[in-house]
């Protein structure tokens, strides 16, 4: 199975939003919008997930323009950030990485279409090439790797990718500034995890993608923040797998913004999805 965590950004209007997920049919997990960031982080899997990518993507290009976007969040476009994730379930029914292969030709499928039907330029990460590094280079020392060589118009580019399961996590702090952040930020990056500071709404915030969420998850990095600032919030962006919420104990889920229902398997369930076992 395949997952799609598609990265628009809007996340103020919600006719727009509205709008956009009503393309996702089915195959729509989560919608979670960030009116700072001005960015909506919308989850798809299961069998029409590839063909909701592109409802939801041609929606946006027509329905957005990045010229009158506002928001603190890094983007290259209206269209951000569109990764596929490859998924394998244990008889268990939990998920978890499978064989990158099918993602790679999804997201080159991905990125020919948006080319060549919306002529948006399309940047590609995965193996071998990471997302912070299309952010520094591109139009500058790197060149899309399909469409024009020049962002579209009102849609900019988008960065189309094929990558493992993460999770998205947010961390406000209860004192100090965007400099604090940048320092926590700079000493919980690494192998495990992406961070970046930033200032939401007067807070700052050291914002996460948790690369090994089973290994590193929510818990870690909130305790490893809390060691060095107080926390004011903390937030879980789309779901999260239950191999990681298992590792978190029960009576900590509420002050880690964490809950069963919040996991690709429980919304996976709820949609009636079909999954297969591996052995």
């Amino acid at each position: 199975m395949l997952e799609c965590v598609a990265n628009i950004s809007e996340g103020t209007s919600k006719h727009l939003i509205a709008q956009i997920c009503s393309q996702a049919g089915d195959a729509l997990l989560d919608v979670h919008s960030d009116p700072n960031y001005n960015r909506s982080v919308l989850t798809l899997a299961g069998p029409d997930a590839q063909e909701a990518a592109r409802a939801i993507v041609k929606a946006a290009v027509g329905l957005l323009d990045i010229k009158s976007h506002r928001g603190i969040h890094p983007r290259l476009g209206v269209v951000d950030v569109i990764p596929f994730v490859p998924l394998s379930f244990t008889a268990r029914g939990q998920a978890m990485n499978a064989p990158v292969d099918k993602a790679l030709r999804a997201r080159n499928a991905f990125a020919s279409w948006a080319a060549n039907d919306l002529q948006l330029p399309c940047f590609l990460y995965g193996p071998g090439r990471d997302l912070p590094e299309i952010r520094r280079r591109a139009f500058v020392s790197l060149a899309p790797d399909a469409g024009p060589h020049v962002p579209h118009r009102s849609a900019g580019a988008a960065c189309v990718g094929a990558r493992r399961i993460l999770v998205a996590y947010n961390i406000s702090l209860a004192e100090g500034g965007v400099d604090l952040a940048r320092e926590i930020a700079r000493n919980l990056r690494g192998l495990f995890v992406r961070s970046l500071a930033l200032c939401v709404d007067g807070t700052a915030q050291v914002s996460c993608n948790l690369l090994e969420p089973a290994f590193m998850g929510p818990m870690q990095v909130f305790d490893f923040i809390a060691r060095q600032a107080q926390i004011k919030q903390a937030e879980l962006v789309g779901l999260i797998p239950s191999r990681a919420l298992d590792a978190i104990p029960k009576h900590r889920w509420k002050e880690l913004d964490v809950a069963d229902d919040r996991t690709i398997e429980a919304r996976l369930e709820h949609l009636g999805s079909v999954t297969t076992p591996i052995a």
